[in-house]
C-alpha cells in the first residue's frame, strides 16, 4: 500500500521533531555535565569512579591489558598499575574496616605488574632490575597496599618486600651520577625517577625512615639540571649525566606534579605554578586544556602525547586534573573534570561507566586515577592563586544553547511568518469591516438627509 503524500509529510514532520528533541536533549545533558561538579576534592569520593573501575576490571579480564600493550610500550603495565592505584585512593577514603575490596583489587593489580607480561618490555640487566619505571611505579603501588592496612596488622611479607625494593631503589640513586635512572637501556625520563623518589618518601612515612639523605641529594641534583627554556624538570635527560635532553613536556609534567609534592612541597609549589602558566591554555577560547609543548613552541606528537590538535595533549589534560587536585587547585581541577564530562562522551549504566564509549580503557584508567588524586605523604597544601573562574563555561554553554535551539529554528520561523500573515489578514479584514461600516453610515446619513 502506497502512503499518501499527506501521510508522508506527517511522517517526515514527526521524524524532524524527534531528531530536534534528541539534539536538544543532548545539548541539555552537555550543559548539565559542565555545571554539575565531577570531582570531590582530596577527601570526598568522586562520582562514578567505582562504576568506572567495575568497567575496567571487566575490560582487564577480557584482555584489555594485552590490547593496550599493542598501542604503546607500557600499555599493559599502565592499565594495571592505574587500576590498582585508583582502588588504593578509594580505599583510603573508606573507614579502615571497609577496605577489603580496595585491598583485594590493588593486590591483584600488583601481582600483574610482577608477572611475565608486566615485566616483558623491561630489561633485567638495568639497575635496579627492570629499570626505574617498573620498579618505581610498582613500589608506589606496593606502598599504597601497605597504607591500606592498619599499622599494627600489616602483612609482614608485604612490608619486607616494600622495604627491600625501596632499599634497592635508594642504592641505585646513591650510586648514580645522575638524579635520573634509566627506564630502558640508554634512556632516562625524569618523570620515572620522580615516581620512584616519591615511593621512598612513602616508605619513610609507613616504616622506620631511612632515605631522607637520598631524597635531599636527589633534589639537589634535580634543581641543578632544570630545563633552561622553562625552568621545569625536563622531559628526557642524558642517561649518564642527567643534563636536559628535551624540553619539559605536558605528558611528563602532568605526572611529575602529581608526585613532586610528596617529595618536597615547597619546590613542588613553585614548579607547579611555572607549569600552569606555560602549559594550561584555552584553545579557541574554550577549555581549559594542557599543551604538550610550552606556549610559543610546537613539536611532534608521539605515542605518549597522542595527536596534538592546536598543540593540546588530551592525555596531559586528563592527568593534569589529578596534579591540580593534589596542589589544592580546585578551580582548575573542577574545570578540567567538567570539560572531560562534556568532551569525553561518558556512557553510564547503574553498574558501569566508561568514556569515549569504552574504546580506550587506558584513558578511563588515567581519568579514574586523576579524579581520586590526593597526597599520600604530606598534608594537602593550601590553594594556589586561582587561574580559572566559573565563567570559563560561558562560551561552551552558549554553543550548547545554540545547538539545542537550532533544530527548532525553521519551525519557529514558519510559526512567526504564519503569525504575521494572520495578523495582516486580521488587519485587512478589520480595515474592510471599518470601511464597510463607514460606507453604511454614510449611506444612512444621505438617506436621512
Amino acid at each position: 500500500m502506497i502512503e499518501p503524500p499527506s501521510g508522508r509529510r506527517r511522517t517526515a514532520r514527526w521524524v524532524r521533531r524527534l531528531l530536534a528533541v534528541a539534539v536538544s536533549l543532548c545539548a541539555l545533558a552537555g550543559a548539565v555535565r559542565l555545571v554539575v561538579p565531577a570531582t570531590a576534592g582530596t577527601t570526598g569520593e568522586p562520582p562514578g569512579v567505582r562504576r568506572q573501575l567495575t568497567f575496567l576490571r571487566a575490560a582487564l579480564d577480557g584482555g584489555a591489558g594485552d590490547e593496550a600493550q599493542r598501542l604503546f610500550p607500557e600499555g599493559y603495565f599502565f592499565l594495571h598499575v592505574l587500576y590498582g592505584l585508583a582502588w588504593v585512593e578509594l580505599g583510603a577514603r573508606d573507614p579502615a574496616g571497609e577496605r577489603p575490596t580496595a585491598l583485594r583489587e590493588a593486590r591483584w593489580a600488583l601481582e600483574r605488574l610482577e608477572s611475565p607480561s608486566g615485566r616483558a618490555p623491561f630489561s633485567a640487566d638495568l639497575t635496579p632490575p627492570y629499570g626505574v619505571f617498573h620498579r618505581g611505579w610498582s613500589n608506589w603501588l606496593r606502598g599504597g597496599v601497605l597504607s591500606l592496612q592498619p599499622a599494627g596488622r600489616r602483612d609482614p611479607a608485604e612490608a619486607r618486600r616494600f622495604a627491600d625494593d625501596s632499599a634497592a631503589l635508594a642504592g641505585a640513586f646513591d650510586a648514580s651520577a645522575s638524579p635520573y635512572l634509566q627506564a630502558y637501556p640508554g634512556q632516562a625520563w625524569p618523570v620515572d625517577s620522580t615516581v620512584a623518589m616519591a615511593s621512598l618518601r612513602l616508605h619513610d612515612t609507613l616504616l622506620p625512615p631511612r632515605f631522607a639523605g637520598t631524597a635531599e641529594r636527589w633534589l639537589t641534583g634535580v634543581r641543578g639540571r632544570l630545563d633552561p627554556r622553562t625552568g621545569l624538570i625536563p622531559h628526557r635527560a642524558d642517561p649518564g649525566t642527567g643534563e636536559p635532553a628535551e624540553v619539559a613536556r605536558g605528558t611528563s609534567q602532568s605526572i611529575v606534579h602529581r608526585f613532586l609534592p610528596d617529595i618536597d612541597p615547597a619546590f613542588a609549589a613553585g614548579q607547579y605554578l611555572r607549569f600552569r602558566d606555560r602549559y594550561v591554555t584555552f584553545p579557541l577560547g574554550l577549555g581549559p586544556a594542557v599543551r604538550e609543548y610550552p606556549e610559543g613552541m610546537d613539536g611532534p606528537a608521539d605515542v605518549d602525547s597522542g595527536p596534538l590538535p592546536l598543540g593540546v595533549s588530551l592525555s596531559a589534560t586528563v592527568v593534569t586534573l589529578g596534579a591540580a587536585q593534589i596542589h589544592g587547585d580546585a578551580p582548575l581541577a573542577g574545570a578540567l573534570a567538567g570539560y572531560g564530562e562534556l568532551a569525553g562522551l561518558p556512557v553510564g549504566t547503574p553498574w558501569t561507566k566508561r568514556y569515549a564509549f569504552g574504546l580506550l580503557p587506558v584513558g578511563d584508567a588515567f581519568l579514574a586515577w586523576s579524579k581520586t588524586a590526593r597526597p599520600w605523604v604530606v598534608p594537602p597544601p593550601g590553594p594556589p592563586p586561582a587561574s580559572v573562574s566559573w565563567w570559563w563555561r560561558v562560551p561552551l554553554l552558549s554553543i550548547l544553547a545554540a545547538v539545542g535551539i537550532a533544530p527548532w529554528l525553521p519551525a519557529l520561523v514558519r510559526r512567526h511568518r504564519r503569525h504575521r500573515s494572520d495578523q495582516a489578514d486580521r488587519s485587512e479584514r478589520s480595515d474592510r469591516s471599518e470601511r464597510s461600516e463607514r460606507s453604511d453610515r454614510s449611506e444612512r446619513s444621505e438617506r436621512g438627509t
